[in-house]
């Protein structure tokens, strides 16, 4: 039963047995995974703070050959993001990003830049004055890093590279179409403006650094939150359940 050590950022947390608790983590050496902290909710626990879900962690794992569930042997605490707790749109925000992390990635599949870049978003937030848009745009960019990039430089159905006359977001296709594969498409189409298409393309194209000064509002921000929150559901296989902020922690 070898000992794993590994940062990691934990994505949901639920109670199992008695005392214990099952843990979804997105660690930096081991992707996600899932681990049993055992007596995690027992009142003299040093575990149960550390485990909250949205926490930066250091963590000693232990790994049993054939068994898809690590046990949390140690684990301390880095970062616990306490302005998430102060503040409901900021948790709605950083509870979006790791539902998303937690829907579209495999099981053990390590990515150390998109643990980066789950680490880093969770900073912005806690200095972001639009945390909706931060996760927005956070959102972009996970897709790109699993493979999910939106194409917007093509219609995604024929290949078609001229402009397209009033362009549309196909989830099903994974980005712009134009009308004629628009009509084809099992998956409903969404308009978008070419403001919309501006701001898409600027999100996929900007460093990390410059990305955060981009602003969206009116048309613009709804139809790319809509192209967005269908296109994770198409990735997903399935619509991601609203946020609840007791559930998670309980």
């Amino acid at each position: 039963m070898p000992l794993v050590k590994t940062q990691a950022i934990t994505l949901k947390s639920r109670k199992w047995g008695e005392a214990d608790r099952i843990v979804t983590f997105y660690a930096k050496h081991l992707g996600k995974i899932r681990a049993v902290a055992r007596g995690a909710r027992r009142p003299k626990s040093r575990m149960g703070a550390a485990l909250e879900p949205l926490t930066l962690c250091d963590l000693n794992l232990f790994e049993k050959s054939g068994d898809t569930l690590y046990r949390v042997s140690q684990v301390d605490l880095i970062e616990p993001f306490v302005r998430f707790r102060e503040d409901l749109t900021m948790m709605a925000a950083a509870a979006r990003m790791a539902n998303v992390v937690g829907a579209v990635t495999p099981d053990g599949d390590p990515d150390p830049h998109l643990f980066e870049t789950l680490e880093q978003g969770l900073r912005t937030l806690v200095t972001s004055d639009d945390p909706a848009l931060t996760a927005l745009l956070f959102q972009i960019r996970l897709l790109g890093l699993t493979g999910f990039r939106p194409q917007t430089d093509h219609c995604a159905g024929c290949g078609k590279t001229k402009e397209i006359q009033d362009p549309q977001f196909s989830p099903a296709s994974g980005g712009l179409v134009c009308v004629t594969c628009a009509a084809r498409q099992r998956v409903p189409c969404l308009p978008l403006s070419r403001g919309s298409l501006a701001f898409l393309q600027q999100a996929l194209r900007l460093a990390p650094t410059m990305v955060t000064r981009l602003k969206a509002a009116g048309q613009v921000r709804g139809e790319i939150e809509d192209a967005i929150e269908s296109y994770v559901t198409v990735v997903a296989g399935k619509r991601l359940p609203p946020v609840n902020f007791l559930a998670t922690s309980m």
